[in-house]
């Protein structure tokens, strides 16, 4: 009973992540900028994404700080899907004449988002390595907004999704030191910003991700991580209104980031976990964004208390930064030029507000659901923020939730099977 029972839940989360990774959308419920940074994981999703330490799900460790990678032993596969749903409005308050923008006011008719995030990790050390490997598929990023049904929005639409596919290791150099690295081969798709003058199209770009943790002591574990900048360039995604019909490249970046974590465990008789986590966004330096954003600062807070063997009950905060310029004077971005100049340039911000800067999270696992299968939900909310863009004023709000199956098989090196001489 229990096999068919295994191989019913494992139908049905393959369907879910089929469907997700189909559907999937802009995330701008809970990004910090444009980049989810683990918030949408199966643990770390109910700690606010406090994970560079630390993490309790495999997926974080995949996509966050790479050294954590040998805290997980054995054969882990992992399944998530979560659904962010956001709430976003702009007022604009002047003409935009050369793009077909009179003054209005709308909600964002943007729907919410499926985020699957799928990984897959091995402990070789079998083989005598101190090396753990990992794999995963990954929602990556996403925002956007839209106002099409809107006659005076000039057919406004924003939409950005980046998925990414990462592969990498961590080697424990000692036992109380290791290190790690990952690629991540990513996928983006873009349509606009520029009113009804972009189409949608995609672009593919490289990143390294680089990590380091240390266990201070029995309790204690140090990390920090650097990600380099994805530059990507969409190809003919600009057809400018003036001068030659001409379709323009867009240069677009994500940021060069740079993290560091701090997790404990003394406390409670080791029953509660609690982690932090701070990084910076280097948007200065990243194309497309450098005109509308600054530099960001995050900080992410996170608790699990186990209340007993099998289940572990989890809480977080996060506080960031809002990166919106509010000295914006740029007349192009990515290399286009704005037809309307500045004015559009905060045009542009207000379809891009990453505004909201107070977020708080909870989740649930449950080990052994069934033997050696794990299950993981939680959910999170954004509170309303507004900013103000020259004559452009928008306000985010959103929550978000998700849930996850984790399978682990006990294949390190400690519990190897048996290989027989013949297989007769």
């Amino acid at each position: 009973m229990s096999q068919r029972l295994l191989i019913k839940v494992t139908v049905i989360w393959i369907t879910v992540v089929a469907f997700a990774t189909g559907s999937a959308s802009q995330a701008s419920a809970q990004t910090f900028g444009i980049e989810l940074h683990n918030t949408m994981m199966p643990a770390s999703g109910g700690m606010a994404g406090a994970s560079l330490a630390r993490p309790q799900d495999l997926q974080s460790a995949i996509y966050g700080n790479p050294a954590t990678l040998t805290q997980f032993k054995g054969t882990q596969f992992s399944v998530a899907a979560g659904w962010a749903e956001p709430t976003i409005n702009i007022d604009q308050q002047a003409a935009l004449p050369l793009v077909g923008v009179t003054p209005y006011a709308a909600k964002s008719d943007t729907p919410g988002s499926a985020i699957p995030n799928i990984g897959v990790t091995q402990d070789v050390s079998a083989l005598g390595l101190p090396i753990t490997l990992g794999m995963g598929l990954m929602t990556n990023a996403g925002l956007g907004s839209e106002y099409r049904g809107v006659p005076e929005s000039g057919g406004t639409s924003s939409q950005y999704l980046a998925l990414d596919v990462v592969s990498g290791l961590g080697v424990e150099l000692t036992e109380r030191l290791s290190v790690g690295a990952t690629v991540a081969v990513g996928s983006s798709y873009l349509d606009g910003p520029f009113v009804d003058l972009a189409a949608m199209t995609s672009a593919y770009g490289l990143r390294g991700t680089f990590g380091v943790t240390y266990q201070a002591d029995h309790c204690t574990t140090l990390g920090a991580y650097w990600q380099t900048r994805k530059s990507l360039e969409f190809e003919n995604a600009v057809l400018l209104p003036v001068g030659p019909a001409t379709a323009r490249d867009l240069d677009f970046d994500h940021p060069e980031n740079f993290g560091l974590g701090l997790a404990n465990q003394s406390l409670m008789n080791g029953r509660l976990l609690l982690a932090m986590d701070v990084l910076f966004k280097r948007y200065s330096d990243a194309d497309f964004f450098s005109a509308i954003y600054d530099d960001q600062w995050v900080y992410q807070f996170g608790a699990q208390y186990a209340l007993n063997q099998r289940v572990r009950l989890r809480a977080g905060y996060a506080y960031n930064e809002n990166p919106m310029r509010q000295d914006a004077t740029f007349t192009s971005i990515g290399g286009v030029p704005l037809p309307d100049g500045v004015p559009a340039l905060r045009y542009i911000q207000g379809q891009f507000a990453a505004i909201s800067q107070h977020r708080i999270t909870g989740g649930i696992g449950v080990r052994d659901v069934l033997p050696g299968i794990d299950f993981d939900l939680y959910a999170g909310g954004m509170f309303e923020n507004t900013d103000r863009f020259a004559t452009t004023f928008a306000s985010v709000e959103g929550y978000w939730l998700g849930a996850a199956v984790t399978w682990r098989f006990g294949r390190g090196a400690d519990h190897c099977l048996h290989i027989p001489d013949s297989w007769d």
